[in-house]
């Protein structure tokens, strides 16, 4: 038993209250666990599939973009490239996961009109500028996606450690706790029913 803690019979009811809601407490970390496990190997095999579309997309592109050089002129083209405008179309949201906040990140589609004239220029160019749009969507998205499972990796991390506190350290302390608690009134009870007995004995004596 605990160091100056009485065995009454309020200190039993505070101990498996505690037990109870420490139980209660590791079911619903044990839960929130398994779900952003759950979301984050989701997340893992989403990430596989955009990088290997991005591998693909920007081999396309840059196939693009040589065809283009090849037809207009390297000079040409990087002289159609430095006029391209700022791109700020990139938004960030958040969406919550058993209270786990993770960036929805988007991107628009305003700057994906072409910047040049279509005199003087190939469809190649057409091509590769869409690809890279492509890329630039899916990047975006890997962003998105690499950035969820950190977070969700982490906080995956800090519910295992809570979990583990209390499967390994709280609830066997209270479970004991209680029991010894427990065992020690029914002591005192045995006593005390010995002692009454011995009492009324004496008085019948």
């Amino acid at each position: 038993m605990q160091k100056n803690l009485a065995p009454t019979k309020g200190n039993l009811m505070m101990a498996k209250n505690t037990l109870r809601l420490s139980k209660q407490g590791y079911e619903m970390l044990d839960k929130k666990r398994n779900i952003l496990i759950r979301e984050m190997m989701m997340l893992i095999e989403e990430a596989k599939d955009v990088e290997e579309k991005i591998e693909t997309t920007f081999a396309d592109a840059y196939r693009a973009l040589e065809s283009a050089n090849l037809i207009m002129g390297v000079s040409t083209v990087a002289n159609l490239a430095h006029s391209a405008v700022f791109d700020n179309s990139v938004s960030i949201d958040l969406r919550s996961v058993m209270g786990v906040e993770i960036p929805v990140v988007c991107a628009d589609n305003s700057g994906e009109h072409p910047i040049y004239s279509f005199y003087g220029t190939s469809s190649a160019l057409d091509e590769a500028c869409m690809k890279f749009n492509e890329v630039k969507h899916l990047t975006v998205k890997l962003t998105e996606i690499e950035n969820a499972v950190y977070r969700l990796a982490m906080n995956i991390k800090k519910t295992q450690k809570r979990a583990n506190a209390l499967e390994n350290i709280t609830i066997p302390l209270y479970e004991n706790l209680s029991k010894e608690i427990q065992n020690a009134l029914e002591e005192k009870d045995r006593e005390e029913h010995s002692r009454l007995k011995i009492i009324k004995r004496t008085k019948e004596d």
